[in-house]
Formats: C-alpha cells, structure tokens, sequence
C-alpha cells in the first residue's frame, strides 16, 4: 500500500470532513481506497495459508464502508477518518471473532478475536472458560501471546500499544463466583487481542508477513471463543 498517500488523504479529511470538500477529491478517494482494498486482498491470501476458513471470501466482504452512520450520533461528520476491514469466515457482521485491519494516522493496528457479544454469548464463553481452564490458559498465557498482547485488560485501549480486551467489568460477571482463581478472564467484557503498528507498518510487502505472524498467535484464542459463538450463528 503506498500509506503514506492514504494517511495524508485521511488527514486532510479530517480537516475537512464535510460532502463538499469529499467530492472535490473524489479522486484521491478513490486511488486511496482501490489502494486499501489491494492490500487487504493480500491480507486474504496470507490468512487463507493458515486459516482456510478464510479462502472464500472477497475484498468486498470484509472492508467497511467509508460513509458514517450519523443518526444516533452527536458528530455528523459524514465521513470516516480510517479504511477498516474485517476478515472473518461469516461476514463482517457476523458476532465470530475474525481478522481486523485499521489504516488511520497514528492510531493503524492490527487485531484477532471478537467484540460486542450479547450477554447469553459472553455467559457462554465464560463458562467454556471455567469448564477448560488449563486449555485456555495454555493458550493466552502462551509466550508467544503474552509477549504480543500482554495479559488481560492490561492496558486499557486508546492508552497502550497492545493489549488483551478491550473493557472488563470491575468484579466477577453475574452468575459466577467472585473467588474464582482465574477471574481476570471471566471479568473480560470481549476476547479481543490487538496491537498498535506505526503508521509506516505497511509500507512496501513487508508488512505481510509480519501481519501473518500476529495473526497466527492470536489464532488459537479465536478459535476457542469461535467454537462457542458457532453455536449461536
């Protein structure tokens, strides 16, 4: 991706983030978008290696579009500030965890897992948690992981440059025992890993092959919460 070309374009809308200024730069939209959506077809190909769940899916299918959804919102800036795409077996709507790629200045990252799960999911996958708790921690207490994506809402986001969730509730979930020796992982309000990449991260080809890397740690996490969420979708 030429990121640079796509960071400054995003800048500048920031700036100007109204319909006018939007179509008198159609085309550097559109350059920056074709840009993006290459990428992200790469991104495609080197997921499908280790994850062919993966290998039916189109570009189409997993970038968001770039119009915002004003209507319960206080900003009614019609635009986004960042291209976004999520890869995942089921659709970017889908509530299965899947593959996040995020081009926005000083804040691109790269992360694995699922969010915004309703309730009765979460209560799920806590339990599926508690039921295999040595296979769970053999997963997320893994070097590899822990190096990566540190420990359990260790850093909160929009503060650090990784981290393992997103939000946890202050004490254990409804339903479940307070003394719970693992209670850091019932507490978790998402099972979401990430990691903030600088904004030069995908410049040139290189930055396929470490993506790859991340992913794949994170993978088994995915794959752990997914074999629960499967059962709802």
């Amino acid at each position: 991706m030429d990121v640079k070309r796509i960071l400054n374009y995003l800048a500048d809308l920031s700036a100007n983030n109204n319909r006018d200024w939007y179509q008198a730069h159609k085309d550097e939209y559109l350059f920056c978008r074709a840009d993006f959506e290459e990428g992200v077809r790469q991104a495609l190909a080197a997921i499908s290696v280790f994850d062919n769940e993966m290998s039916h899916l189109q570009v189409k299918d997993c970038v968001y579009r770039f119009n915002r959804d004003t209507r319960f919102s206080a900003d009614k800036s019609p635009y986004k500030n960042h291209f976004g795409a999520y890869m995942c077996a089921k659709g970017k709507k889908a509530l299965r965890g899947g593959y996040y790629l995020h081009v926005e200045q000083g804040h691109c990252l790269l992360a694995v897992g699922g969010y915004w799960l309703p309730t009765n999911i979460l209560s799920s996958c806590r339990n599926e948690i508690m039921g295999n708790i040595d296979t769970w921690r053999g997963i997320v207490e893994n070097k590899d992981f822990v190096e990566l994506f540190g420990l359990p809402n260790a850093s909160k986001w929009g503060e650090g440059s990784r981290g393992f969730g997103l939000e946890a509730l202050k004490s254990a979930p409804s339903g479940f025992p307070r003394d719970y020796e693992f209670i850091q992982y019932l507490r978790m309000k998402d099972y979401c890993a990430w990691v903030k990449v600088p904004d030069n991260f995908f410049e040139g080809d290189g930055w396929i092959d470490k993506m790859a890397r991340i992913f794949k740690v994170g993978k088994p996490m995915m794959d752990f919460m997914n074999n629960v969420i499967d059962d709802y979708e």
